[in-house]
């Protein structure tokens, strides 16, 4: 059975195409490319149609990683096609469970953050109006989070 995870954060230019395209190169790395989807979405719709910031795709570079990806809006459809849906942070996860009053979905939802190994956060912070330092410390969350997730579900 293959399982659809999606990530989610605001813009969906940093943080969720970042954590889809670091779970893909885990996935491939471990042969496993048949059992998941994964895809990323933002809860605001300003960036739709771009590629992953220019800033997140050049730590990415430094690291021999190559992200692609379309900035999309996360829909409440969402919620019924994946299997499994990551917040970034607290307030996209309470956005996200806003298009789910009747909470029939809200078991398919957590936090990145609540897959990480190492890294204590709680969130993945948004590197957005930082500088360099804040995207390379999100990939090395993500890469933390990305691998706990992965543990979890071949589990």
């Amino acid at each position: 059975m293959t399982q659809k995870l999606l990530f989610v954060c605001l813009g969906n230019i940093c943080r969720s195409p970042a954590a889809e395209n670091i779970m893909n190169h885990l996935i491939a790395r471990e042969g496993l490319g048949e059992h998941f989807i994964c895809d990323s979405a933002g809860t605001g719709g300003w960036h739709v149609g771009a590629p992953p910031d220019r800033r997140m795709r050049a730590a990415a570079k430094e690291r021999g990683m190559d992200f692609v990806g379309s900035a999309r809006q996360f829909q409440a459809i969402d919620l019924q096609e994946f299997d499994l849906i990551l917040a970034m942070d607290r307030d996209n996860y309470r956005n996200i469970l806003a298009l789910d009053p009747q909470k029939k979905f809200a078991d398919k939802v957590k936090m990145m953050c609540g897959y990480c190994e190492t890294h204590s956060d709680k969130e993945v912070p948004d590197p957005y109006y930082g500088g360099a330092d804040g995207f390379n410390y999100v990939i090395d969350l993500l890469f933390d989070a990305c691998r706990g997730l992965l543990k979890s579900l071949k589990n």
